[in-house]
């Protein structure tokens, strides 16, 4: 069987340009004044909304990296998950999908045919349809899909929102990174990263949550960074869950290509964290679950909707007045 992660420097959301660079570059880069562009780059998040009427909006994301597992099909259904998933976190339903495709030629087609195969399944289960989409030639693999979603304009979840007081939730464990660069057994990791966000975010949608963004490239402190900064508020975490294998991986030193750029991007108070927990909260994420502020007086009530339909929701922290993202 072909290795596409031979063909690779790094694959998966670790492959994301540093944050850092990405807030250097993109400083006082703002779109043309638009009335109707809800969600830009002032302040950017995790999808572009652009409002038609009073009823409809478009959500409009795009996402595509490198393999970081060897089976094609995994693959184009890891990569169609996390592009879908970015839709979820605005709270919109995806509608269409285009491909975003660069292979080698050398490849065999149906290497490309069981990326493109698996993808489309994965659109066709969160609701949507995959209706083509563009391939060029490279030296590196790299798949992903450009999405379009709605989403009612007065039910958009910002990541700029928290609120003091709010409980911090996460829908999905931490850690696929450390696991797929131990080279051990990758299964729970696949099945958390072909784990579509449909089902937590309709579970979520009665709440209202204050803020909503999902966990990929830049780690839990990195968004949980980006979370507490556009919404002036500072977040304290004192959980992390964490995915069998994971912490076991970064006590025996295991580390991502992303760790470095998210530590430089995201410095965090931690008086007393252990290295393992750090490198659990840096670790890159690829199709992670929800990051979600939410009014703590409905704690009780969203937990019991998580556990009555069988979805994973842990309570990693909470939202205070102040600045920065603090670990206990």
């Amino acid at each position: 069987m072909t290795s596409l992660t031979g063909l690779t420097a790094g694959g998966g959301c670790a492959a994301k340009y540093s944050a850092a660079r990405l807030d250097e570059l993109l400083r006082g880069f703002v779109p043309v004044e638009a009335e109707n562009l809800l969600v830009g780059l002032s302040p950017a998040d995790d999808a572009a909304v652009y409002k038609l009427d009073d009823e409809r909006a478009i959500v409009f994301t795009l996402d595509f990296f490198p393999p970081l597992v060897d089976d094609p099909a995994t693959f184009g259904r890891i990569a169609a998950t996390n592009a879908l998933n970015d839709v979820f976190a605005m709270g919109g339903t995806p509608l269409l999908a285009l491909s975003i495709a660069a292979f080698p030629e050398e490849l065999p087609t149906e290497v490309l045919g069981a990326v493109f195969a698996a993808a489309a399944e994965q659109v066709r289960a969160a609701g949507a349809i995959l209706a083509g989409g563009h391939t060029i030639r490279d030296v590196e693999p790299k798949y992903g899909l450009a999405v379009v979603g709605t989403v009612h304009p007065d039910g958009i979840w910002p990541k700029s929102g928290a609120q003091p007081g709010d409980a911090l939730f996460l829908t999905k464990p931490l850690g696929t990174g450390l696991v797929l660069a131990a080279k051990g057994d990758i299964g729970a990791a696949v099945e958390q990263m072909t784990t579509l966000n449909a089902a937590a975010a309709e579970a979520l949608r009665p709440f209202l949550p204050n803020a909503v963004t999902d966990v990929t490239g830049f780690g839990l402190f990195g968004h949980a960074h980006e979370m507490a900064e556009r919404s002036g508020v500072r977040i304290v975490i004192d959980d992390v869950p964490a995915l069998a294998g994971a912490l076991e991986a970064a006590r025996d030193g295991v580390r991502t290509g992303g760790d470095p750029r998210n530590r430089e991007f995201a410095p965090v108070d931690a008086d007393g964290a252990s290295d393992e927990l750090l490198a659990l909260g840096y670790d890159a994420q690829t199709a992670g679950g929800l990051l979600i502020s939410l009014p703590s007086d409905k704690e009780l009530s969203l937990a019991a909707e998580f556990r009555a339909r069988g979805l994973f929701l842990a309570r990693i922290g909470a939202v205070e007045d102040g600045a920065g993202v603090a670990v206990r």
